[in-house]
């Protein structure tokens, strides 16, 4: 099963989804991420809040397309946006670009809590960090 994280600049809360995800999963579950419009770079405090709980991150935020829309088998969308509605689940998690390494740490932890949550739903055994 391939999900496809999404936000508006794939800076912080998709890229930490994805990394989240896929240091969790097992088996035939793989997660990428995208926004709708990227930023430069991944931010700093999105990499040392993931490097806090043991995952090393260097992802590059990318450009959602239609491709990557049409090869998830679950799009989960943490921004408006026009995506398939058959496939699509959103999470209402806040951007935390701007904000302190604190924010940041609640964020990542609703995420890891909502991934983890995503991933015994889809009957993938769960690794701990």
């Amino acid at each position: 099963m391939i999900v496809l994280f999404v936000c508006r600049g794939n800076a912080s809360r998709s890229q930490i989804a994805e990394a989240i995800f896929n240091h969790l999963a097992e088996g035939n579950f793989k997660a990428f991420s995208a926004g709708l419009k990227p930023a430069e770079r991944v931010s700093s405090k999105a990499k040392a809040v993931l490097k806090e709980m043991g995952i090393e991150w260097n992802g590059k935020p990318k450009a959602l397309t239609r491709e990557m829309l049409e090869k998830a088998d679950l799009i989960v969308a943490m921004c408006v946006g026009n995506f398939p509605k058959e496939k699509t689940i959103y999470w209402d998690v806040e951007d935390p670009m701007g904000k302190d390494l604190e924010f940041y740490r609640a964020v990542r932890d609703e995420i890891y809590r909502r991934v983890k949550e995503l991933l015994n739903s889809l009957g993938s055994s769960v690794i701990s960090p």
